[in-house]
């Protein structure tokens, strides 16, 4: 059921961070975590030969985004022999260097995915990179290791089945990465959050994230992701039924919401896969399967599951893997399956609910120039009109099997398939 409350607040799109420059994409979600590029005249319609500007074949299937800082992109991919590399290409597509990180690939469920599906995360010095193994390091833009350790040497053993997929979050010298798994009894207590120093891998704070989730629901397959409004920041942790907010300097709670995983039809397979959504003053909270979506506002303390003054809306139906776009004063939730829901963010009224590519859609949406772009397992690319109606206005095939999200840097769209790094720009 949707809960509608009227905002005292303007919501808007995030400022950018002025230490990011205009037309890079960083991290997973881009410059502002969001999934939003300021980028316009981007290409609408592409095809293997039509606005390509060049692919670059790589040595393994990956589900990770490339992140971009100027004239290099950065991705990690698996490779031959089980190896789990870090690859950086210059912007003319050509390998500048490759990294071997870790060994001990694992594929899960197939082609579903594998050890490098966490994205990595770059200031344009450094890139840090971590492998769903535990494997956490930071090599310079040049690609020599500045240091390198097994997560599970220094915080316990991962008991998750499919391996950690959080993507790490930097954030001013600090890298925060999210440890959430555990071996199905509530009571042990495995997961944590913690925060290093992105130049040296020491740890500033460790903190443990408790919850009452037990079975499958220990472990958590989505990302932490950075509240900041320029009032209130802070991390949000996601996972084992709960979300959770985190204070930067020490990492204690401020606040926590759950009723994620109903206790009343409690479904023991409910993990998280898709993150949080922000924008000023909203964060909309996916779950998994069929569980709800709830809106929050960011200036909670304590346990405000049941308290509502914290609570802008509900929705029944949640998309599973890809995180929520929030673009101005719509949200948009695609559907693991390719259906399109729009809301409105200030009440959560639901105003369309369409298909768009009937197939499973492991990537997050990314909006550019007035446009969502929706990426599909089989290869499509469908670009819908950002507008309270589903409107598409292009289906974009590129024949190759993807799970990451779009990367949009300097009027060029990447797109990491299985097999290549394709560069996708107007007029190619």
């Amino acid at each position: 059921m949707i809960r509608p409350f009227v905002l005292t607040i303007l919501f808007s799109i995030f400022a950018a961070s002025p230490l990011v420059r205009a037309g890079d994409w960083p991290s997973w979600r881009g410059p502002t975590g969001d999934g939003i590029s300021t980028e316009k005249n981007l290409p609408v319609e592409w095809s293997p030969t039509q606005n390509v500007a060049w692919k670059l074949e790589l040595p393994g299937p990956a589900g990770s985004t490339p992140v971009v800082w100027g004239d290099r992109i950065y991705l990690t991919s698996t490779a031959e022999d089980g190896k789990l590399v870090l690859i950086a290409v210059s912007r003319d597509g050509k390998e500048l260097w490759r990294q071997t990180v870790a060994q001990g690939n694992k594929d899960v469920r197939g082609d579903e995915g594998n050890s490098a599906s966490p994205s990595p995360v770059t200031d344009g010095k450094h890139v840090w990179t971590f492998f769903a193994n535990g494997i956490l390091g930071c090599y310079t833009a040049d690609g020599e290791e500045v240091w390198k350790f097994d997560v599970q040497d220094r915080y316990g053993k991962l008991e998750i089945a499919f391996g950690l997929t959080a993507s790490p979050v930097l954030h001013e010298g600090v890298l925060y990465q999210q440890l959430i798994h555990g071996d199905g009894d509530a009571a042990t207590r495995e997961a944590c959050v913690v925060a290093l120093d992105a130049a040296t891998g020491k740890e500033i704070w460790k903190v443990d994230r408790p919850s009452d989730a037990h079975s499958e629901n220990e472990s958590s397959y989505a990302s932490a992701i950075l509240y900041d409004d320029g009032n209130e920041k802070f991390l949000l942790s996601h996972g084992a039924d709960f979300v959770v907010a985190h204070d930067l300097k020490d990492g204690h709670e401020l606040w926590r919401c759950g009723d994620l995983n109903k206790k009343s039809n409690y479904d023991p397979t409910l993990r998280f896969v898709a993150s949080p959504g922000v924008a000023k003053g909203l964060i909309v909270v996916p779950s998994a399967k069929k569980g709800p979506v709830v809106a929050l506002k960011p200036n909670g303390r304590g346990d405000i599951t049941k308290q509502s003054e914290f609570h802008w809306w509900s929705s029944a139906r949640t998309p599973d893997v890809p995180s929520p776009l929030i673009v101005g004063d719509l949200v948009y939730l695609c559907m693991e399956n390719g259906d399109l829901a729009i809301l409105r963010a200030k009440t959560g009224e639901q105003l369309d609910y369409q298909r768009t590519h009937r197939q499973r859609h492991r990537a997050s949406p990314v909006y550019a120039d007035g446009k969502i772009y929706l990426t599909a397992r089989d290869g499509q690319v469908t670009v819908v009109k950002a507008a309270e109606k589903v409107e598409i206005l292009a289906e974009n095939q590129l024949g190759e099997d993807i799970s990451s999200s779009p990367a949009i840097s300097n009027g060029v769209i990447y797109i990491r398939s299985f097999q290549h790094l394709w560069a996708i720009a107007q007029g190619k």
